[in-house]
């Protein structure tokens, strides 16, 4: 018998990757996603790349009935992945009742059946924002958490809490919280990617875009930071590599390895690299000139942060692959084919 995962968000950009890797590794998934920001034809790619079409349920984690029907069906799951929130920095300045209330009442209402039906691992999909303006760099895992600048960041530090409230009120439940400092890249099939609704918010959607003629031209969001050019600097992972990590997060829960119930772990390279250095990476993969423009600082953004990630090696035996020129070239192969194919 395989191990049943559910992954909810499952079609989204790292859910789709995690899920190609969950098959790739023998276990059957269940995806739980309502499509808000992301496509029902994920499903179809992810079939081409592993050869298996997951179980895939179109449902809102807000609503607590649906929710607790679903959870009831599959509890023979071994533990959850929760990918499920909205994640744009910006938008959630402009509308922070929105993600609190998405990405909370899901995680409550998800959490809830998972006690209800003895499922009693979980795989939570947090972010390098928790740790707001980092005192030191770089960033451990014992680094202070401070109340994120942005409404997003915040909703991730809240869930952290609420899942270590959970913990600490009942013995048998177990997760492991991935910290993610910012991924980019697509899957070398260029069938799976970053394919943000709208406008991006993040760096490397917004460069491809801009340099396959979808967008006028790049904004850099400030060049008056205390970092040696001026842009922020932040540290890019694969999202292969990712995907990786959670695979052995979920193992390490199944096979009960953790040494702690809850474990937090750091997911990046150790490096960072700024605005500007990725739009000269950019240039030089793809030998082309950027259209970009600097204009006034994003409200939510920190000048630096880049990740230490010897806690991450040591327990998880995990550690990236990709350098940010492969990322960087995987991330244009994948929005050149989508073009292509749209065209």
């Amino acid at each position: 018998m395989k191990n049943k995962i559910i992954v909810t968000g499952g079609c989204g950009y790292i859910g789709s990757h995690t899920v190609v890797e969950l098959i790739n590794n023998n276990y059957d998934v269940v995806i739980l996603d309502d499509l808000s920001n992301s496509s029902v034809e994920t499903l179809g790619r992810i079939e081409k790349i592993t050869g298996v079409k997951p179980v895939f349920i179109d449902i809102d984690l807000k609503n607590d009935t649906e929710t607790k029907k679903v959870f009831s069906k599959h509890k023979d799951a071994k533990a959850v992945i929760n990918f499920a929130a909205h994640k744009a920095v910006g938008e959630s300045v402009q509308k922070p009742l929105m993600y609190y209330k998405n990405n909370l009442y899901s995680l409550i209402n998800m959490l809830s059946s998972m006690v209800e039906n003895n499922i009693n691992g979980v795989i939570f999909s947090s972010s390098a924002t928790v740790y707001g303006t980092p005192e030191t760099l770089p960033i451990t895992e014992k680094s202070k958490t401070q109340r994120p600048f942005s409404p997003y960041g915040n909703t991730k530090k809240i869930a952290e809490e609420v899942i270590d409230d959970l913990i600490k009120s009942n013995d048998n439940f177990s997760a492991i919280s991935l910290r993610y400092f910012n991924p980019i890249g697509a899957h070398e099939s260029g069938l799976i990617g970053e394919l943000p609704s709208g406008v991006p918010n993040n760096l490397m959607p917004y460069i491809t875009q801009t340099a396959v003629g979808l967008r006028e031209k790049l904004m850099v969001y400030g060049n008056d930071y205390p970092t040696k050019d001026g842009t922020p600097i932040r540290d890019y992972i694969h999202v292969v590599d990712l995907a990786k990590a959670h695979v052995l997060a979920v193992e390490r829960i199944i096979n009960k390895q953790q040494e702690q119930p809850y474990e937090i772990f750091n997911l990046g390279t150790g490096n960072g690299f700024s605005v500007l250095d990725v739009i000269n990476s950019f240039e030089e993969v793809t030998n082309s000139k950027l259209n970009y423009e600097i204009t006034d600082r994003r409200p939510g953004d920190v000048p630096e942060l880049y990740a230490a990630t010897d806690l991450v090696k040591e327990k998880l035996g995990w550690e990236p692959k990709k350098s940010l020129n492969e990322m960087i070239k995987s991330s244009w192969d994948w929005e050149q084919k989508l073009r292509n194919n749209k065209e």
